[in-house]
């Protein structure tokens, strides 16, 4: 398990270790249906940086808590109102320059986009077990997973455009990515409307659909996890950085990676050990990275 130095407390989210190096992650605002205010964007940084380099931990499950949402996303009350935020009418004085307001208002967005972009870039496998509303902000975070379970009674929505803007935190640049279809990625992006959990497996936004409710969909997450904490984190996280460093780039430039990276990691004492136990068929045991 987990060393206790390691897990400290947060306000809006909860963090535990149902099993030894699996992380969870549960966002806890429940009684707002886990909609997002600012300082949840940055506590969300710090988890996922912190786990990111964490010896005990070797994959995260992210999750929503209460029954009936993962997030419904951005909290636009909160956001509208309060005088830090761009989007409140009071954030500018009147005689504020043009120029000016686009500078603050671009700060504002690439620091957004920077906290939720910390869980694509954590070194750490990340599955999104969604259940309930995912909406706006929700589309945003689980692009950014490497892998989304869902329950069959999850609901999706890319809401920006009914508030009046592009989603700016990733959905626009990551949705095509994950799912390959330009048509159907278009058709949830500019009508904002609902699809189901059926649909997002249908289309491959998530990579499994199955339950109803929370409970199941984190049953499947934490059994995927469970087996993958037992091969090499070596080997695990080499793999998650390769399979990213590549997606963008050509076949070329990601065999030279690989090659470079293998270099030094094929070096480690978990290739002969992982051999070993697969000979003499057992379980092998692998050191904190």
């Amino acid at each position: 398990m987990a060393d206790p130095a390691e897990t400290p407390s947060y306000k809006y989210f909860n963090l535990t270790y149902p099993i030894p190096y699996v992380a969870q992650i549960e966002i806890h605002r429940p009684e707002k249906l886990n909609a997002f205010i600012e300082p949840m964007w940055h506590e969300l940084s710090t988890l996922f940086t912190t786990l990111s380099t964490s010896t005990t931990t070797r994959c995260i499950i992210l999750t929503g808590s209460g029954p009936r949402a993962f997030t419904t996303g951005l909290d636009t009350t909160t956001a509208s109102t309060s005088s830090s935020s761009p989007l409140s009418p009071t954030h500018f004085p009147p005689s504020t320059d043009p120029a000016r307001r686009a500078a603050s208002i671009r700060t504002h967005i690439l620091s957004f986009q920077s906290c939720i972009s910390s869980i694509a870039s954590c070194a750490k496998p990340v599955v999104a077990a969604i259940h309930g509303f995912c909406y706006g902000l929700g589309i945003d975070i689980a692009t950014c997973a490497d892998l989304r379970f869902c329950s069959a009674d999850a609901s999706f929505s890319v809401k920006e455009v009914d508030i009046g803007i592009a989603a700016d935190v990733g959905t626009l640049t990551r949705l095509g990515k994950v799912v390959g279809q330009a048509s159907w990625v278009k058709d949830v992006c500019l009508s904002g409307r609902v699809f189901g959990g059926e649909e997002a497996g249908r289309v491959g936004f998530c990579g499994w659909v199955g339950g109803e409710g929370r409970e199941g969909v984190l049953g499947e997450a934490l059994r995927w996890a469970g087996v993958v904490v037992g091969k090499s984190p070596v080997a695990v996280q080499g793999t998650k950085e390769i399979l990213d460093w590549s997606r963008d780039r050509s076949v070329e430039d990601g065999l030279r990676y690989t090659a470079v990276w293998n270099s030094a990691m094929i070096q480690t004492n978990d290739v002969p050990q992982a051999i070993q136990a697969g000979l003499k068929k057992r379980t092998p045991t692998f050191e904190k990275l």
